[in-house]
């Protein structure tokens, strides 16, 4: 970590005028009028954790997937809420890998899958993998239709390909793991799920599902 720039105090004031507001248009439109991507990233790695918090905030709402692996870090800082940040904000810099139009074809996708249509989740998102193969969400959101559909070994091979795009993509280790034990291989699900573990500490289930794991294999 870094010390903060002397510029730090002024993102802190709009973060703490958010935290009273509550008012993320203006805490989007103060931000971005002061700060270039690369100083809220320098921030983020600031020693001062309430300046991480809102450099990590600040990134959420306006960086790109270029600034995944600052947001991916922050799902392991020490400061709690950094952590829980980075876990409900990281997800939009891995929507924002794609272009406007993808975006929209991804949004398609999770909309079958809400609605549980698996079928045409797997038809959508394969046409939009098709065009960016280079899309993670877009092979995360298939292999969840797949899942759904029980087609394990489809399922699990678009989540590796979506760990693969992006290794900070803990939802996508879940799901591999959650494949594996539907396949019989504990040792492998209790892998992914300690992987899971270690890009995201903050999964309670995964951790108690971890724990489980190890015991039934300490008692064969």
């Amino acid at each position: 970590m870094t010390n903060q720039p002397e510029r730090a105090p002024s993102l802190l004031k709009t973060y703490r005028q958010y935290l009273q507001r509550e008012n993320t248009a203006a805490f989007i439109r103060d931000v971005s009028s002061q700060y270039r991507i690369g100083t809220l990233e320098r921030l983020a790695e600031s020693n001062s954790p309430e300046v991480r918090r809102a450099a990590v905030l600040a990134l959420c709402f306006l960086a790109d997937f270029g600034s995944n692996a600052i947001v991916g870090r922050g799902l392991n800082d020490i400061d709690r809420g950094v952590r829980l940040i980075a876990e409900n904000g990281i997800r939009n810099l891995w929507i924002r890998a794609g272009s406007t139009q993808q975006r929209r074809q991804l949004e398609r996708v999770a909309g079958h899958l809400r609605a549980a249509s698996w079928h045409d989740a797997v038809i959508d998102a394969t046409t939009l993998i098709h065009h960016a193969p280079w899309y993670a969400e877009a092979h995360h959101f298939r292999g969840e239709a797949y899942f759904r559909r029980q087609v394990w070994e489809l399922a699990a091979r678009d989540n590796h390909q979506a760990l693969e795009i992006n290794p900070y993509h803990f939802p996508a280790a879940i799901c591999l793991a959650q494949c594996n034990l539907h396949q019989g291989e504990v040792i492998l699900a209790l892998e992914n799920f300690r992987r899971a573990l270690r890009l995201n500490p903050n999964l309670d289930a995964v951790r108690s599902q971890v724990g489980y794991l190890q015991r039934q294999l300490e008692e064969n």
